[in-house]
């Protein structure tokens, strides 16, 4: 299955500018104009940048780290590296200076440092703890410099010296890399104490753009938007390498002063770029459908009727997408294209005319977020992938999906299902997912114990549960550790409730579930105390009030038990019984979710022991305990 080809991410970039020179390649918008640089424009840039960075000292397999927000930068910067002979480290702007970043740059031993102004007084914080660091490269110009740092112009202006005097060695050090020299290292999210650093060969990038190209093509004239993080590697891989193979363009958010600035910019920036193909999350997607049904209401009281009657149409005609107008209710699509023409398409204009699909990683998608975005027309479509493979594994597509499954495999890449004894289950059966391919990771960063856990003669363990079904698309029911195991020693994936719950209820913004071979599940609740405020009828100053609050939660939870409008979604056995409720959500902050907004379950297990411990004894199923009333502030 290995490729004997050099096909390093620099001929990838090579191969694209050389085939779609006057393409637009990247988008960035500083003030109020959107600025374009071509693929020929963009190879200058990264040729000046690379060489500036052989001139400052970069030698081929240094370790180099790059903190900033997705800008045209980081990008270029990337690529320097790689012309330079470098090892890129990409680093979240959510980790805080201490701790996370500070652990980070020390165990990649990474020797400078790529950052931007906005995030550089974290590292300037923490670099008397950094004494292997030999260069920190400012992406903006400052008004002053502290010692070690310099500006990527002024490294630009070295690297046109060097171009003029010696181009041709300059060049030489990037095609001397090979298919398994590393490329990045991509640390994981630390779920565990300290994260683990994943390394990703050049081979392993391309290999998994060719596979991933096996599921859908990008077309030369599209557009998207990262909105995603460009150190998340889906976002890297998916966002960045597979539009840059086809020759199409590449916008980044407009940064703003503030986190929220940035997250406000990107509605906007939506109907500036107007993407064909967008790459989201679970949260971003909510976010998003938050928005629309709010324009909606905005409308009046009969263009809501009107739309949630629509949704239910559409959603009674699509089905799980694949086998839309089955049963008869093919009888609906005239309907369904009419309410396509008068509503539907509406919202898009509205929204983001020109996009297609989106593809929703990072977590398992709600199925009925899916059903909303597929009835108004721009469907999300579940992938499936990890880090460590660099990260695509299958995804539905337009041409081929099933909601609620995680999609198709790319091709070439071997699946099987294992169970706990390492035997190789049959179709249609439970166990955990075991790749191989080139996509498949070098190993972990100064961990060999864990690498050897991970990849067994070839094979990478992924640690989730899933399986292939009759139709060949595979099914993704969540993580070996974060299963719920009955007093019976049952087992079953939370996560899929979580979600549903979570989207069902106005009430609630974050659940927990819990069962540890117990005789029933718990929760642990993050409520939205904005909505319980505005729906409750009592002052919320009682404690009358605080109980209505509880009661409002409860029912909304209970609505998935047989009785309720959500009933027969999910087995009774996994609904929590009995739920404790925090006065603090589950953040990057507390370290409670992680950088792909996964909740991070060992660390809320172990904050919120004595919680949990309580809802097992026999006070704990009284919901109107004092300490669910207390966290109601």
């Amino acid at each position: 299955m290995e490729s004997n080809k050099r096909n390093t991410l620099i001929d990838l970039f090579e191969n694209s500018v050389n085939k779609f020179p006057g393409n637009t390649f990247l988008l960035e918008k500083q003030q109020k104009e959107w600025t374009e640089t071509t693929y020929a424009a963009t190879r200058e840039k990264v040729y000046r940048f690379g060489a500036g960075l052989v001139k400052l000292g970069v030698k081929p397999k240094d370790n180099m780290a790059l903190l900033s927000e997705g800008r045209n930068s980081w990008i270029i910067g990337e690529l320097a590296m790689f012309y330079a002979g470098a090892v890129n480290v990409p680093l979240s702007v959510k980790l805080e200076e201490k701790n996370d970043l500070l652990f980070r740059l020390q165990h990649s031993e990474s020797r400078y440092i790529m950052v931007s102004a906005s995030q550089l007084p974290k590292i300037r914080k923490i670099k008397s703890e950094l004494p292997d660091v030999k260069k920190i490269i400012v992406f903006d110009d400052l008004d002053s410099y502290e010692e070690k740092e310099i500006s990527m112009k002024e490294v630009c202006e070295m690297g046109e010296s060097l171009l003029t005097d010696d181009a041709e060695g300059f060049l030489k050090i990037g095609q001397s890399l090979s298919n398994d020299d590393i490329a990045t290292i991509t640390y994981t999210s630390g779920t565990t104490a300290d994260p683990k650093g994943i390394m990703l060969t050049h081979r392993n990038y391309t290999s998994n753009v060719e596979q991933s190209l096996t599921l859908t093509g990008v077309q030369e004239k599209w557009r998207t938007l990262i909105i995603l993080p460009l150190d998340h590697c889906f976002a890297h891989v998916v966002g960045f390498y597979i539009f840059m193979s086809r020759g199409a363009a590449i916008a980044t958010v407009q940064n703003g002063r503030t986190a929220m600035e940035t997250l406000k910019n990107i509605p906007i920036n939506l109907k500036e770029i107007q993407p064909d193909m967008l790459l989201s999350v679970p949260a971003l997607a909510k976010s998003f459908r938050k928005a629309i049904e709010s324009g909606i209401k905005a409308k009046g009281e009969k263009v809501e009727k009107l739309f949630n009657f629509a949704l239910k149409v559409s959603y009674k005609y699509n089905k799980e997408g694949w086998n839309k107008g089955a049963d008869g209710t093919f009888v609906l699509k005239p309907l369904v294209m009419l309410f396509d023409k008068i509503l539907f398409s509406n919202i898009r204009k509205g929204f983001c005319e020109n996009l297609k699909f989106f593809v929703g990683g990072g977590a398992l998608l709600d199925k009925d977020l899916q059903d909303f975005y597929y009835a108004i027309g721009i469907p999300m479509f579940q992938g499936y992938g990890l880090s460590e493979a660099t990260p695509v594994i299958s995804s539905n597509t337009p041409e081929k999906h099933k909601f609620g499954s995680s999609g198709v495999l790319v091709k070439p890449m071997d699946l099987v299902i294992k169970d706990h004894k390492d035997n190789v289950l049959p179709q249609g059966e439970k166990g955990e997912i075991v790749i191989r391919g080139e996509n498949v990771m070098a190993g972990y960063w100064k961990n060999e114990k864990s690498t050897e856990d991970t990849i067994k003669d070839g094979w990478l363990y992924t640690g989730d549960l899933g399986y292939m079904d009759d139709d060949n698309f595979l099914v993704v029911l969540g993580r070996f550790k974060s299963l719920l195991i009955g007093s019976d020693g049952e087992k079953y994936s939370p996560e899929g409730i979580e979600e549903a719950i979570v989207s069902y209820s106005p009430f609630i913004d974050q659940i927990m579930l819990y069962n540890n071979q117990n005789n029933y599940t718990s929760a642990l609740v993050v409520p939205n105390m904005e909505n319980l405020k505005k729906r409750c009828k009592n002052d919320w100053n009682t404690e009358e009030a605080k109980k209505e609050a509880i009661e409002l939660i409860n029912n909304s939870i209970n609505e998935f038990k047989k009785s309720g409008s959500q009933g027969g979604k999910f087995p009774e056995r996994w609904l929590p019984v009995t739920f404790a409720l925090l006065d603090e959500p589950f953040s990057e902050h507390n370290q409670m979710i992680n950088s792909t907004m996964k909740m991070v379950r060992p660390k809320i297990e172990k904050y919120y022991k004595n919680r949990i411990e309580e809802l097992y004894k026999p006070e704990g199923k009284n919901i109107f305990h004092e300490k669910n009333i207390g966290a109601l502030r």
